[in-house]
């Protein structure tokens, strides 16, 4: 295969500003080691800018990881760009991701700003950051629903001023495949050095139209493109990694370009940033889907047992998917344990391991057999979770058509023990209510659900989802409960300035 698209993965930015799904440092961490792993060529870690905890998190990246590039997002803004450089510099491949937007709409009612202004600012912004270093990407914010010449002009001058890569994002999600590809030859016909530059894309899927949109950019010349797990992000998401690398693997001879992604990752990367923002993948979802290599139709099983390929285009296998799996019970081992983690993406140390496997070994005690999902849930508290403000001690429920439910719950705040009983319309609420009047908060119930149990709190503005699994449905319910609790907590601790919309 003669050329290569660079795969950026976005999640730890535009997925992070998916309602509820922030992430802490910890987790930042674990998720962009298996990114690298995945291979993904560069790591969007954050908006430096955005607040402390945001530039903590991606200076950590920017240090730990060895292979990929590390990008920092800034505003066309001198303070946005030093702030980004300070994170990222010690990096091992840093790279400096600047924007501002170039369509009508957003100059008139956002920016205030004439075409000279904004294209004087890109030109500054870019030469500024080039001045630190020659890896500068520049995104024309809302390009596809700008003036075709203006878009060409200000991706010139941006390449004229150092930018080694120039970005089209499709911001609102706005484009249709036909039209976008053929913006994209437009822009390779009508800007003189465009040569000189990387031509990356940036697909929202507000019309369910992201991946569609960015094949039809690879097709017409685009060597990037931006990218999040899951299709995770703001508003109906991203572009998902999985489908646009599936998609170029699968129909190699049609496309013509291939990735560095090593496919065989993908399902577990998926499980892990599921797991870590509590965001579900929906069953039916291309690639990763619980039902994405599914047959129940008695015909469609038939011609998988003769052939696989009859109804699957793609191995299981190719994403990760095994065919065999450890039964893992109270007998089974650390060697066992390590090689199952090692199956769902988890490269534990030798400490993290012990701590795991003492976990294991106590849910082992209660469950005739421990699921994938169990031991997500054990390196979810155990290992990627941080100090947390409350948690949970003690809790006893009643339940019943002759009683009244009631919980009893005994928890530390801030390592105080303290309890309290109270009643509800079940035990699970009455058990939420107990740990509302004990910890003093006021958050609102958002949404809950049982797979793990799954709940989506909300206070002052604030959003935060939480997990919570365990063999008895309400304690689970409680520590869902508590975790997200506990994430708002953090949130509060760690606000975002601002959002950065791409």
């Amino acid at each position: 295969m003669s050329e290569r698209v660079i795969i950026f993965d976005t999640t730890l930015r535009d997925g992070e500003q998916s309602p509820g799904a922030s992430m802490n440092s910890a987790e930042k961490l674990r998720l962009a080691g298996q990114l690298e792993r995945l291979g993904v060529d560069v790591i969007e870690a954050g908006f430096p800018a955005a607040s402390e905890g945001d530039f903590e998190a991606v200076s950590q990246i920017a240090g730990r990881l060895k292979r990929c590039e590390t990008a920092g997002l800034a505003r066309a803004a001198k303070a946005d760009i030093d702030r980004a450089w300070q994170a990222v510099r010690h990096a091992a491949r840093p790279r400096l991701h600047t924007f501002i937007a170039t369509s009508d709409i957003h100059l008139q009612y956002k920016l205030r700003m004439d075409r000279e202004q904004v294209l004087q600012a890109a030109v500054e912004a870019v030469r500024y950051a080039r001045s630190l270093t020659d890896n500068v990407e520049f995104s024309a914010e809302d390009g596809s629903r700008s003036d075709r010449d203006f878009l060409c002009r200000v991706f010139e001058a941006a390449i004229a001023a150092g930018a080694a890569t120039v970005n089209l994002p499709d911001t609102v999600g706005y484009a249709v495949p036909d039209e976008f590809g053929e913006l994209v030859h437009y822009i390779r016909r009508h800007t003189p050095n465009i040569h000189r530059a990387v031509l990356s894309v940036h697909c929202h899927n507000d019309l369910g139209l992201a991946t569609a949109n960015t094949l039809a950019a690879i097709r017409a010349g685009a060597r990037q493109a931006e990218v999040t797990i899951n299709g995770i992000g703001e508003r109906a998401g991203n572009t998902s990694l999985e489908e646009v690398v599936m998609a170029l693997a699968t129909r190699a001879t049609r496309l013509g370009v291939g990735t560095g992604i090593h496919t065989e990752f993908i399902y577990p990367t998926s499980r892990l940033v599921s797991m870590i923002t509590g965001i579900m993948v929906q069953p039916n979802k291309a690639i990763v889907g619980a039902n994405a290599f599914a047959h129940e139709a008695g015909i469609h099983q038939d011609g998988v047992l003769k052939n696989p390929m009859t109804y699957e285009i793609m191995k299981p296998e190719s994403i990760g998917l095994s065919a065999s799996q450890l039964v893992l019970g109270k007998h089974s081992g650390r060697h066992a344990l390590r090689t199952q983690l090692k199956e769902m993406g988890y490269d534990l140390s030798d400490e993290e391991l012990n701590l795991v496997f003492t976990k294991f070994k106590e849910l082992a005690d209660k469950k005739k057999q421990v699921m994938n999902e169990d031991l997500e849930a054990i390196v979810t508290e155990g290992i990627l979770r941080t100090a947390d403000v409350f948690v949970l001690d003690y809790l006893h429920a009643t339940a019943g058509t002759t009683v009244l439910p009631m919980a009893s719950v005994r928890m530390k705040i801030n390592g105080r023990l303290t309890q309290d009983a109270g009643y509800g319309n079940g035990p699970i609420d009455a058990a939420f209510n107990t740990i509302a009047k004990l910890t003093g908060t006021s958050s609102e119930l958002m949404r809950f659900s049982i797979s793990e149990v799954t709940v989506r709190l909300r206070e002052n503005g604030l959003v935060a989802l939480g997990k919570g699994a365990d063999p008895d449905i309400i304690t689970a319910s409680a520590k869902a409960y508590i975790n997200g609790l506990n994430r708002l907590e953090y949130l509060k601790t760690h606000p975002l300035q601002e959002a950065a919309t791409v």
